[in-house]
């Protein structure tokens, strides 16, 4: 049973309820070993933190930052400022020093919490251009702190200032006072069109947003929940914080690399993600058994097939399955469905909240057809996360977003835009008066940016309206919806559709380099480096057929009619994807101008 009190409290509620029995499994910095924290453990470390921090001088509502990848660390930290009414910011592991800068300045941080030696070197090299910034805080203990550098103490011994609990009359006092007014977190969004906004996050919203949820959301104190995604994220961190309201064990997963790893290690039941995640699987799964038998391949693709019938045409459907259709199931799904869900590491499934992209209807479909219950959603870190998701139970559609939870009201305006309205939504942005301004309409509704209509209950999504592309004939492209048929093949890893203010739709193509490189010596063709590689005509023809292949389903006008293959990938580094992994398409748009314009001419 859902336990929803003030964040400030929540882990202590949780430890006098479940005590000694486990809430967090991890791994230490470059350790390979497996260790488990009980709830009264975390609850001690969690007031450490708060006290550490009085003793530190800290105030109400003024602000401290988390710049780390996962760790138990990052949640101590996080718990033991709310416990002491202080705002906590998130910052991505991979942001660079200009953003990191402008963040702490921007939110005037007193003390910034660093992970690992990248994270800690960037923080002290922009230190001095931060006036707000007084120390730094580095939770990995390998990490080597400068010498000229004073102020920075590793967490351990920021622990050591609230070990005996010196300030707990004054922690309890915090906790008294707090309330649902006060800012949470200010979460920076990630910025594809520009600088990025502070969202800020109330408690308030947090409460609502867990109590909807935790209606609609099938997770409970027996779950093991793993993390995908970065704590920054907030589908990560509002899917994190339900569960432990939930009572579920949480294992924290630190190197996003290592999650396939990491999950066949631990055995999780749930775990949140992006559609990029299911896709890689889904390409994984049919190239190991393409690359099968011909028994194997036709047992496989026989138990998706039941798979599919019963658990995408029955059920999603909400229809009662015939009985010889689930005794068949119930066969295929112990002898082959299982060993696939066992290579992952998912042996006792519950379920697995899927967002932030476009989900692709095949993807979505297999996912559900080897016995995985994907719940596909919709959410925006201003409306903290979760606006619309399916329900196990309910009737879904393949291709929604799913059916709005309880406490928010959906209006789809003149322009089909999907406006939103509730008490999860954020009340705006960090020192962005002239923006919350024009984010809301005159009924307080909150503009999403995204086109959509709601079906029998259901959402269901065209495309961000900014990112429609409208070609010089005058129709329109949905760059992602294309994007999103390309990158279940195997040969490709990322695209970037071309098509506003175009004769036609073109597509930058970054392959899957470890498999096309394999198919080229398979048919002997020789290369010298991966310019040659994408180069050559044969490969370029092969291309050509699985990409025609892949879009069959679009509209001619919606059609890739010519493409280039990249031999290097985006990347943050270069500017050309944000913290999420999104497409900045004008950074990629001005860095490939020329080949761009040369699939335009004549």
């Amino acid at each position: 049973m859902q336990t929803n009190s003030h964040l400030s409290v929540l882990i202590h509620e949780q430890a006098k309820k479940y005590g000694s029995k486990t809430a967090l499994t991890f791994r230490s910095f470059g350790s390979l070993k497996w260790k488990n924290v009980s709830w009264n453990q975390f609850s001690m470390r969690v007031k450490e933190v708060s006290n550490a921090l009085l003793n530190l001088g800290m105030k109400p509502q003024e602000t401290i930052a988390v710049f780390a990848q996962n760790c138990i660390q990052y949640l101590y930290t996080d718990f033991g400022a709310y416990g002491v009414r202080v705002i906590s910011i998130p910052f991505y592991a991979t942001s660079s020093e200009q953003q990191i800068q402008y963040m702490i300045q921007n939110a005037s941080v007193r003390f910034l919490f660093a992970g690992e030696q990248e994270q800690y070197d960037k923080a002290h090299r922009v230190a001095a251009l931060c006036p707000t910034l007084e120390r730094i805080i580095v939770f990995d203990p390998s990490v080597r702190i400068s010498s000229h550098d004073p102020n920075s103490i590793y967490f351990e011994d920021f622990l050591k200032l609230g070990e005996g609990l010196p300030r707990e009359p004054e922690v309890e006092e915090r906790w008294a006072e707090a309330n649902d007014e006060d800012i949470c977190n200010i979460l920076y969004t990630s910025g594809t069109t520009g600088e990025s906004k502070g969202v800020l996050l109330t408690y308030r919203m947090y409460r609502a947003a867990l109590e909807a949820n935790g209606k609609c959301v099938a997770v409970n104190e027996n779950d093991r929940i793993i993390n995908f995604l970065p704590f920054t994220h907030v589908f990560e961190r509002g899917w994190s914080y339900l569960a432990l309201s939930e009572g579920a064990q949480m294992i924290v997963n630190t190197y996003p690399k290592e999650i396939q790893q990491s999950m066949r290690e631990t055995h999780p039941t749930c775990m949140s993600a992006v559609p990029r995640f299911w896709e890689k699987v889904f390409v994984a799964v049919k190239e190991r058994m393409d690359n099968s038998s011909a028994v194997q391949r036709k047992l496989f693709y026989h138990a998706l097939g039941v798979g599919r019938k019963r658990n995408v045409q029955y059920l999603a459907r909400g229809r009662r399955v015939p009985l010889a259709l689930e005794m068949e199931y119930k066969v295929v799904n112990r002898t082959i469905l299982s060993l696939v869900r066992k290579q992952l590491g998912l042996e006792h499934p519950n379920i697995f909240p899927t967002a932030g992209a476009y989900v692709s209807p095949e993807v979505e479909e297999f996912v559900h057809s080897i016995g995985l219950n994907m719940i596909v959603g919709y959410g925006l870190t201003e409306s903290l996360a979760t606006v619309s998701c399916d329900r196990l139970g309910e009737p879904y559609t393949i291709g929604s977003v799913g059916r709005p939870i309880d406490s928010i009201e959906i209006k789809i305006s003149d322009t089909g835009e999907v406006m939103l309205k509730g008490p999860t939504i954020t009340p705006g942005y960090f020192r962005r008066e002239t923006t919350n301004a024009e984010s809301f309409d005159k009924d307080g509704f909150f503009h999403t940016g995204d086109a959509g209509y709601l079906k029998d209950g259901e959402l269901f999504l065209k495309e961000r309206i900014k990112d429609l592309f409208k070609t010089s004939n005058g129709k329109y492209v949905a760059p992602q919806m294309v994007e999103g048929m390309l990158l279940v093949d195997k040969f490709i890893e990322q695209v970037s559709v071309i098509a506003d203010q175009r004769k036609f739709v073109s597509a930058l193509i970054v392959p899957e380099y470890s498999v096309l490189e394999e198919w080229a010596k398979e048919n002997h063709i020789g290369f010298k480096d991966r310019e040659d590689l994408c180069r050559n005509r044969q490969v370029n023809a092969m291309m050509r057929e699985r990409i025609d292949t892949l879009q069959q389903r679009l509209a001619p006008y919606e059609q890739i009619k010519r493409f280039t293959l990249l031999p290097h990938h985006f990347s943050m580094e270069s500017g050309e994807l944000t913290n999420t992994l999104k497409l900045k398409r004008s950074v990629v748009n001005r860095r490939y101008q020329d080949v761009i314009d040369k699939m335009y001419e004549e």
